[in-house]
């Protein structure tokens, strides 16, 4: 389709919470950052995959090797699996797997947006030609639209399905993927290719050791019922404490298209976890992914921050099962779940 035939013909991109079938991760390989500890991370996307398949979903898993990947997916019933053979960078699909948007007549389409290693920071050529890869072999639906001339992605934006994109300035606005851009001229962009209506930017908000320039989906989450999920340090003593103090106040003064403010819940913010170097990791409970039948939640081997943030991802969403995922081992490499995987609705997926 060119840009002509799409003018107004998209109008909205589904919430996390509405029906999909299929979850795309990468699993890491020994060419990627992971090799130091594949053993450990090969674990971790065991759980993970046994997680999303227990949720009654099927998962599409790209892989340059299918072979060594069978011996870890055997509890999983192989209806459930799609291997795709494909060489990656690395594993974080949110931002390079395609964004589903639907067009008026409730046809899904996908939107692939240039990914260049979170503004030229790491290798990314061969993530960025995933998407254009699976549509070449025909695993993807030919209802795809190129959007490979603005850098954007998914990890950055977080949207209530109803035309509402939350998302931050540092991002959005940052030099080193499209220029400096307004906040009408980003609205003006989203309007036209993701049918957003009201986008909304927040000034504060950063974990440190993140490299993405704040993702939104490290700090505050839409949820059904003008909710948000959002991180919020209870210590005073932790070094984040005025930046995400600042954040909240910024959720407390946004409103919903009724004019009322959002239902806020604020989870912990775990506890400081180093690496080997010393440097703080972006852990964060805020990073879950929901499915139709659960919500898979991160944890960091930290009983009362786990269970704290367990019990208000409940309140969140009373009619799914909370499901735990240990990722001491994912935010080694400077993410979590959510930034692990991407969910396609169905019609994406040709299989």
């Amino acid at each position: 389709m060119s840009d002509k035939d799409i003018k107004s013909e998209f109008v909205r991109v589904p919430s996390e919470w509405e029906p999909y079938e299929t979850v795309m991760v990468a699993w890491p390989h020994a060419d990627t950052d992971w090799k130091p500890m594949l053993s450990e991370i090969d674990e971790c996307y065991c759980r993970i995959a046994e997680a999303i398949a227990e949720s009654g979903l099927r998962l599409l898993i790209l892989t340059p090797e299918p072979e060594r990947l069978k011996t870890f997916l055997g509890a999983i019933p192989a209806d459930r699996v799609i291997l795709f053979k494909y060489r990656t960078n690395d594993t974080w699909t949110r931002d390079y797997g395609p964004i589903t948007v639907y067009s008026h007549d409730g046809i899904p389409f996908v939107c692939d947006f240039r990914f260049d290693g979170w503004g030229l920071k790491f290798a990314s050529n061969l993530d960025n030609l995933a998407n254009l890869t699976m549509l070449g072999s025909g695993l993807l639906t030919r209802n795809y639209i190129s959007r490979m001339d603005y850098t954007f992605e998914g990890g950055s934006m977080e949207v209530d399905g109803n035309g509402t994109m939350l998302s931050t300035a540092h991002c959005l606005q940052s030099l080193n993927r499209n220029g400096y851009k307004t906040i009408e001229q980003l609205g003006d962009y989203f309007r036209h290719t993701l049918g957003i209506k009201r986008l909304f930017l927040l000034e504060h908000g950063h974990l440190e050791g993140d490299d993405t320039d704040s993702h939104i989906d490290t700090l505050a989450r839409f949820a059904p019922g003008d909710t948000i999920v959002y991180v919020k340090c209870y210590n005073p003593n932790d070094s984040h404490y005025e930046e995400l103090n600042l954040m909240e106040k910024e959720l407390q003064e946004l409103r919903t298209e009724e004019g009322l403010p959002y239902n806020l819940i604020g989870l912990p913010l775990p506890d400081a976890i180093y690496d080997e170097d010393g440097e703080r990791l972006p852990a964060t409970y805020a990073n879950f992914l929901v499915t139709p039948a659960s919500v898979l939640m991160p944890v960091y081997g930290q009983p009362d921050n786990d269970r704290l943030a367990l019990q208000m991802l409940q309140v969140a969403y009373p009619d799914r099962e909370i499901r735990c995922v240990d990722c001491r081992a994912l935010i080694r490499q400077h993410g979590s779940l959510h930034c692990a995987t991407m969910q396609l609705p169905e019609g994406v997926v040709r299989i």
